[in-house]
């Protein structure tokens, strides 16, 4: 099959490699979608995985090819989900249904081989049923929608409240879209992208401002989700919060981070409440923020094509990780075609 393999940090070839075998319990996949996910740029440019060489990817959807022993409940050619994490099952958080904290995990793209490939195989309780009809780029969009859902639900949207949302990537648009029907009367949406405030309007975001510009001093908001992962959003997110209000972090930060001054007298006189979200997963694995997501992809309340902005076969994929480097081109969501 033909993978595009990560070597070391910026060393990416598209090359023939063995097409894996489906064991006990677990299935063959022919991908049909697979998304870029932000993790994915640093980890394949400077950061690298747990090992290499290794195929990555885990933002995915894929038709089963074959059978392993002892599978049943599942068909050839059936169109599936998968979440990325394999958990262990055993440790003590795995055994109180926090599986995103599982402390011996598996993970398909940075743990094993992932889906920037043409096949993979995966575990059959990794594997989500699809709403009939549904668009294998939609459920490739599942792993980013449910993210955005487990950090919402760390300070559930109340009808008629304000939201707001600072880093408007594909997570931070389905963060905008949850609160939306949750009953959000408001969604403050924050970016330092015109392009990316465009997309923000389109999911729901009722207010939208660059990151550069003067905020009114009445624009508090009940819960906010920072998907930016940049000190200066982190702090912009903690003062943006309404007095009792709750702020999510989902963005990577690259460095340290550190909290101005007027940051921490706003957090400490306002009473906010900091919140901190890691993936997606609950009981029973891989969690109702997962089948709540494949359902509203499915009815379509749940709106995603918008934003995928480059859709490729895999070839082009060593080419469009340089290009990512480089930022010299708009980009949201990067889909692959394998």
């Amino acid at each position: 099959m033909r993978a595009a393999v990560m070597h070391s940090p910026g060393d990416i070839r598209l090359e023939d490699r063995p097409k894996p075998q489906a064991g006990p319990g677990e299935v063959l996949l022919k991908v049909a979608a697979v998304g870029v996910c932000g993790s994915d740029i640093p980890r394949m440019l400077t950061k690298g995985a747990h090992r290499m060489p290794i195929i990555c990817g885990h933002e995915f959807s894929g038709e089963i090819a074959a059978l392993g022993e002892g599978v049943e409940g599942f068909a050839t050619g059936e169109l599936v989900g998968v979440a990325p994490l394999i958990p262990c099952r055993v440790c003590d958080q795995c055994l109180t249904g926090n599986f995103s904290r599982c402390k011996d995990y598996d993970y398909f793209g940075s743990r094993r081989d992932g889906a920037y490939a043409e096949f993979v195989a995966a575990p059959i309780g990794n594997l989500l049923k699809t709403p009939e009809g549904i668009d294998p780029r939609a459920v490739a969009m599942t792993d980013p929608a449910s993210i955005a859902l487990h950090a919402v639900w760390k300070a559930p949207i109340t009808v008629g409240s304000r939201g707001g949302v600072i880093g408007c990537g594909p997570i931070g648009l389905f963060a905008i879209q949850w609160m939306r029907l949750m009953g959000a009367a408001e969604i403050v949406a924050i970016d330092i992208s015109e392009q990316k405030l465009d997309m923000a309007r389109e999911a729901g975001a009722t207010q939208t401002f660059l990151s550069t510009a003067t905020l009114p001093a009445d624009l508090g908001c009940d819960i906010i989700v920072e998907a930016a992962g940049h000190p200066s959003s982190i702090n912009a997110a903690v003062r943006l919060a309404a007095p009792g209000g709750h702020v999510v972090f989902i963005g990577i930060p690259i460095g340290d981070v550190a909290l101005e001054n007027k940051t921490f007298a706003h957090l400490l006189r306002q009473e906010i409440t900091l919140h901190g979200a890691w993936n997606s997963f609950a009981a029973p694995f891989p969690g109702r923020q997962w089948t709540e997501t494949l359902k509203r992809l499915g009815t379509g309340e749940l709106k995603w094509e918008f934003m995928i902005t480059h859709e490729l076969g895999l070839e082009a994929l060593p080419e469009t990780f340089k290009m990512f480097k480089t930022r010299n081109e708009f980009f949201s969501k990067v889909m692959f075609r394998p």
